[in-house]
């Protein structure tokens, strides 16, 4: 990773306001180890910094969030002790101090729809679509964690549709359900509402924030609690034949032919 993959500045929207760009615009945004890694160094610093307010995560280019994961990377490692290494960093993510937002404009997939679910607040354009098209495309699974916090944004019905249906679903469903504070019509509306946003949690009270996120974390944290045995059984997906076949077949850009 180039130091340009993950962009930080620091007050420029308003002091003790952190943002965070995804810039592999080629990619769609898609994470890397390295950038996951350059997280999990900004979520510890945030975790004992007090001048920091807020952290707003978008991504780049206008197409993407995030666009999921780099799935070379899952090759070079054991896939499920990687899963258990991002879900750290989610975690890391739902428990900082700061108000933490996802702008999303464009398709947060996957990995970008993990990270945009673990923010306290989701805004977007009403051309974004969100989803785990999983089954269709990679033959892998989530994390239980995952699933519950899918669940518990968007609700279970629409949950069971991204991935039981492999279907995205549009920024008016998500808005429509609570997963999103507001549904805006382009990249200058959605700008001004995490201004406005920003703006109302710069001048309010921390205390109240940080005792409301830290109930909402304990609370998040019982509900989502991972089943005993789910490692095992994410390594038996990953060395399984349709994870093999998935990245076969995204790697060469055709459509995957799972087992029947």
């Amino acid at each position: 990773m180039t130091a340009e993959h993950l962009l930080i500045d620091r007050d420029r929207l308003a002091p003790g306001v952190v943002e965070v760009t995804f810039n592999r615009p080629e990619r769609r945004n898609a994470f890397t180890k390295a950038m996951y890694e350059r997280m999990r160094q900004l979520c510890g610093e945030l975790a004992a910094d007090d001048t920091a307010r807020v952290l707003v995560l978008r991504g780049a280019g206008g197409k993407a969030f995030a666009a999921g994961n780099e799935i070379s990377d899952f090759l070079e490692t054991d896939a499920a002790s990687y899963e258990r290494w991002i879900g750290e960093l989610l975690q890391m993510i739902a428990g900082l101090p700061q108000v933490t937002i996802a702008a999303v404009d464009g398709v947060c997939v996957g990995g970008g729809l993990a990270v945009a679910t673990h923010c306290d607040l989701r805004v977007a354009t009403t051309g974004s679509r969100f989803g785990y098209p999983i089954a269709r495309t990679l033959g892998n699974a989530l994390s239980a964690s995952v699933v519950y916090r899918c669940a518990s944004v968007f609700g279970e019905p629409l949950t069971r549709e991204m991935l039981l249906a492999s279907r995205l679903v549009s920024a008016d469903r998500a808005y429509a359900v609570g997963a999103l504070v507001a549904a805006v019509p382009d990249a200058e509306a959605l700008e001004a509402e995490v201004a406005a946003l920003v703006t109302g949690i710069t001048q309010a009270s921390r205390v109240t924030l940080q005792v409301t996120k830290s109930q909402l974390l304990v609370r998040a944290r019982g509900a989502e609690a991972a089943p005993a045995g789910e490692e095992e059984l994410l390594r038996e997906v990953y060395t399984g034949p349709d994870f093999a076949e998935g990245v076969r077949a995204f790697l060469a850009k055709e459509q995957p032919a799972f087992g029947r």
